[in-house]
């Protein structure tokens, strides 16, 4: 996302893939219409052992994680969520700062009696999983973060003056009636300005989420989901003087997009941060590179303490 950012590390020992399609979830994974903090959530299950959360950010939904999701459930039980107004879960007429939906995913987890569980996020899941970590401290195990910043954590104002953000600020009626009926081109800005390699965002999956956000509402929840980080900004500055997390926290910046910047953002709110780098990638890890995505967080993950 912030090409200026990015570190030139290289991981050479890490095989990086063609264009990967979206992949599907495996077949044994089953989903669930879960009723949580005043709204309905679509949760994609699967898997045995401890439980992982993967949370997913804008321009996609949980559909992303299918080949993360298939090789943690090997292991894990994972739990997939389409965030508040996003994807199928129910298009919420509010409550698009990440507090209250950090609120949705303990409900979540409260639904399916799962108490501890690992996070891995990407984009505004990052800022949602922030969220549930700093409220249940005493859940989170391990947690991994993907390339995107925290609203006013770190150089957050130094981060907003980057003008390839300026959808930060996009919102409102008149831009929703600006983009309805043009979903994917306005969705091929972020797909094709935010990638190292636009083409490795397939057709498919453009396709795929291209339909999902031009579903009723959809739109005016994605515009919602950046119109919080005001508040969202206020409720982080707040969970950090609250103190640092201390579950370890491993920050994963794209090769050309964030790079090792993730790991110096979350610093200001963790006191045990490690970072690393996705190569060959931009923001979109999951179809950039999801083989390097998934042999870091699978590392992270299995690593003792």
């Amino acid at each position: 996302m912030l090409r200026f950012l990015a570190a030139a590390i290289s991981l050479a020992a890490l095989v990086v893939p063609a264009a990967a399609q979206l992949v599907a979830f495996p077949p044994s994974f089953k989903t669930q219409e879960i009723k949580a903090n005043g709204t309905t959530i679509h949760v994609r299950i699967g898997g045995k052992g401890p439980a992982v959360v993967l949370l997913h950010g804008y321009g996609e939904t949980g559909d992303m994680w299918g080949a993360m999701a298939a090789d943690l459930a090997r292991d894990h039980t994972v739990v997939v969520p389409d965030l508040r107004g996003m994807g199928l879960s129910s298009r919420a007429p509010g409550g698009y700062d990440k507090k209250t939906q950090g609120a949705d995913v303990a409900g979540v987890l409260d639904a399916l009696k799962i108490g501890k569980v690992d996070l891995v996020t990407h984009d505004i899941g990052n800022m949602v999983g922030y969220a549930f970590a700093a409220q249940n401290r005493d859940r989170v195990t391990k947690f991994v973060l993907i390339d995107a910043p925290l609203p006013g954590v770190g150089p957050w104002e130094e981060i907003l003056k980057n003008p390839l953000l300026w959808h930060f600020r996009l919102g409102g009626p008149d831009m929703e009636r600006l983009v309805a009926g043009r979903e994917r081109i306005y969705l091929d800005r972020f797909w094709n300005e935010f990638s190292a390699t636009p083409s490795r965002f397939t057709e498919a999956s453009r396709k795929h989420y291209a339909a999902l956000y031009a579903k009723p509402g959809a739109m005016h929840a994605g515009f919602a989901q950046f119109a919080a980080f005001d508040q969202d900004a206020t409720d982080n500055r707040a969970f950090v003087a609250a103190g640092k997390l201390t579950m370890p926290v491993l920050a994963l910046g794209g090769e050309k997009s964030f790079g090792l910047t993730m790991a110096e953002v979350m610093k200001f709110a963790a006191s045990d941060v490690q970072g690393a780098i996705v190569p060959d990638s931009g923001h979109w890890i999951m179809e950039e590179n999801p083989a390097a995505t998934i042999k870091l967080v699978r590392a992270f993950l299995d690593a003792k303490p």
